[in-house]
C-alpha cells in the first residue's frame, strides 16, 4: 500500500538545500505503483511535481500539490555484436550509470560523467556535456501515462530532442512519468576528446591513448575543479543554457566583442558560453545576500546558506539583464523553476 505524507520538507530532496514543504508526498520503488496512484481520481486533479535527484529545479514557494519521488533502481544489459543496450530505472543515480558502463567497457557516455541528477530525468533534459549529448546515446524509453494509466515506449524520434529540450519538456509536459530508459552504448569506444580541456588534462597525464575510463576520470577531475559540490554548497549545476543566435547575431556580437567564446552548433548556428558570458559582466564570485555565483565557474548560481527560492531567482534575473545589456544576448535558465508566481 502507497504511503502518502503530508507536510513533508523538501530540503533535502534538491540540491539547491532550499527550504520548502510538498503539501503530499510519495515515493514510487515500482512501476506499477503509478498504477496505484493514479488509480484514486484525487491524484488526477492535484498538482504534481515528478522528483528525481533534485538537481535541476528552484524551489521558489512550497508546493501545495502532490510530490511524486521516483526511486525505480536497478540496471540490467544486453549484448549484441558489438553494440550493447543498457537498461536503468528512472531512480538510479546517474552517475552510478555511467560508473556502472565504464567499469564494464560499454562505451558512449564516459563524457557525460559526475552530471547530477537520476536517470529518468536524463532524456527529458537531454542532458549534455564535453560533446556528448543524451541523445547521441539514447534508443528508448518506459513512461506511464498519468491520463490514461497506461504505458507507453518512446523512441528517439519520438522524444524530439533539442539542446536542452525534449517532447517531455514541451507538449508532453506534466503527462508522462519516465520509469525507465534504455541506452545504446558499444563495446567499441569512440573517444571524443575535442571538447573542453579533456584534451589538455590527458596531456598533463601523458595519457596518448586514452581509454573510456580515462575519459571519465579527466572529465570528472574538470566538473570537481570547476562545480562546488551540493553537499557542500547548495547549487543546481549550470543554472543557465548556452545561448545558440544565428551567424548574423554572431558577427554583429563580435565586432564588439572580437575574443567572445563561441562553437559551431547545429544548422549553421552559433554556441556561445554562457559562463563566458557571465564572467565578462563582472558576476564570477560574487556574493549577493545569502546567494551568488559560484568563484570557479560564473554559470553556477550558489546558497551560501538560508537563501529562499525568490532570493536565487532575483540573482538570476540581475545576471539575464546585464548579460542583455552588455550582449544583446538573452539567456536562459537551464534549471526548472518550480512554485513561480504569474
Amino acid at each position: 500500500m502507497l504511503q502518502i505524507q503530508e507536510n513533508v520538507s523538501l530540503k533535502n530532496f534538491n540540491t539547491f538545500g532550499i527550504d520548502a514543504d510538498a503539501r503530499y508526498f510519495v515515493e514510487i520503488s515500482h512501476a506499477e505503483e503509478l498504477t496505484e496512484l493514479f488509480a484514486d481520481p484525487q491524484w488526477l486533479q492535484t498538482e504534481r511535481l515528478v522528483l528525481g535527484g533534485g538537481s535541476n529545479m528552484l524551489l521558489v514557494n512550497n508546493f501545495d500539490g502532490l510530490v511524486i519521488r521516483m526511486n525505480i533502481r536497478g540496471i540490467e544489459h544486453r549484448i549484441n555484436h558489438d553494440e550493447v543496450f543498457v537498461e536503468a530505472g528512472a531512480g538510479e543515480v546517474w552517475n552510478d550509470l555511467v560508473n556502472y558502463c565504464v567499469s564494464h567497457g560499454y562505451a558512449g557516455i564516459e563524457n557525460l560523467s559526475l552530471i547530477p541528477g537520476s536517470v529518468g530525468a536524463s532524456p527529458i533534459q537531454n542532458i549534455g556535456a564535453y560533446g556528448v549529448e543524451l541523445k547521441d546515446v539514447f534508443e528508448s524509453c518506459e513512461a506511464f501515462e498519468i491520463a490514461s494509466g497506461t504505458f507507453r515506449t518512446f523512441d528517439q524520434a519520438a522524444c524530439k530532442f533539442g539542446y536542452r529540450e525534449s517532447v517531455f519538456k514541451a507538449e508532453l509536459a506534466g503527462k508522462y512519468i519516465i520509469v525507465a530508459v534504455k541506452f545504446r552504448l558499444s563495446l567499441t569506444p569512440d573517444i571524443n576528446i575535442k571538447y573542453g580541456a579533456i584534451e589538455q588534462e590527458l596531456a598533463n597525464r601523458n595519457i596518448n591513448k586514452p581509454t573510456i575510463a580515462d575519459i571519465s576520470q579527466v572529465v570528472s577531475h574538470i566538473r570537481v575543479s570547476k562545480l562546488p559540490d551540493p553537499s557542500t554548497i547548495g547549487n543546481a549545476g549550470s543554472f543557465f543554457k548556452n545561448p545558440v543566435i544565428t551567424m548574423e547575431q554572431f558577427k554583429s556580437v563580435q565586432e564588439k566583442h572580437p575574443d567572445i567564446v563561441n562553437y559551431p552548433a547545429d544548422d549553421g548556428l552559433v554556441k556561445l558560453a554562457a559562463g563566458w558570458l557571465i564572467e565578462q559582466c563582472d558576476w564570477k564570485g560574487k556574493v549577493v545576500g545569502h546567494t551568488g555565483t559560484w568563484k570557479n565557474q560564473a554559470l553556477v548560481l550558489v546558497n551560501h546558506g538560508g537563501a529562499d527560492g525568490e532570493e536565487v531567482y532575483s540573482l538570476s534575473s540581475q545576471i539575464i539583464d546585464s548579460v542583455y545589456t552588455k550582449f544583446g544576448v538573452t539567456l536562459q535558465r537551464e534549471v526548472n523553476i518550480i512554485g513561480l508566481s504569474n
